[in-house]
């Protein structure tokens, strides 16, 4: 079964991390909710809290299919401040690894260069952090390794890209009619 890693950290927004690993999943990938705030119970930017399958150090990553980052603010700041999050994702895509962001979670792809001359999407006001990327407004953009999304009314379909990238468009069918969705 393909893994897929979806990380965590303290002011996420809830609706994506929740509504993407809930496609996921639908969708038949093992998908893992990894905390990178130092404890298995992260707060989300509405004060929800969910807790994580496991911490980020103690996870083993060289299985990954995919790298997932939810939005939110100040989850997708925490992100961009973990650099041993970022240094995984340079890893992952300079082996070609597929990697997904939502929302404010782009910027962190953006500070790594990693959407150099790729079409991307980002949440309103955030584009100026996507360097290098031909800024998009639709839903959800894929541009060779990387899918991005715009937002939290988002989240289903970013799912379903996701669900599309490793199992196909058949699948993710599937799962958006199980959902009463169009994919």
């Amino acid at each position: 079964m393909k893994k897929v890693f979806i990380f965590l950290a303290d002011g996420f927004e809830e609706t994506e991390a929740v509504a993407t690993i809930d496609v996921l999943r639908r969708g038949g990938l093992e998908t893992v909710a990894v905390s990178v705030s130092g404890t298995i119970a992260v707060t989300g930017a509405h004060r929800i809290t969910m807790v994580a399958d496991r911490l980020f150090s103690e996870t083993d990553f060289s299985v990954a299919a995919m790298l997932v980052l939810p939005g939110g603010m100040p989850g997708a700041k925490h992100l961009n401040e973990h650099a041993e999050l970022k240094a995984l994702l340079n890893e992952h895509a300079e082996k070609g690894g597929k990697i997904a962001a939502i929302c404010a979670a782009p910027i962190v792809l953006g500070g790594l260069n990693l959407l150099q001359g790729k079409r991307a999407t980002v949440y309103p006001g955030y584009e100026q952090h996507l360097r290098g990327a031909t800024i998009e407004t639709g839903p959800v953009v894929k541009d060779g390794n990387i899918i991005t999304g715009r937002g939290p009314g988002f989240a289903l379909p970013f799912g379903l890209a996701i669900v599309e990238e490793l199992q196909g468009k058949t699948k993710a069918n599937e799962v958006a009619n199980g959902l009463l969705l169009t994919a």
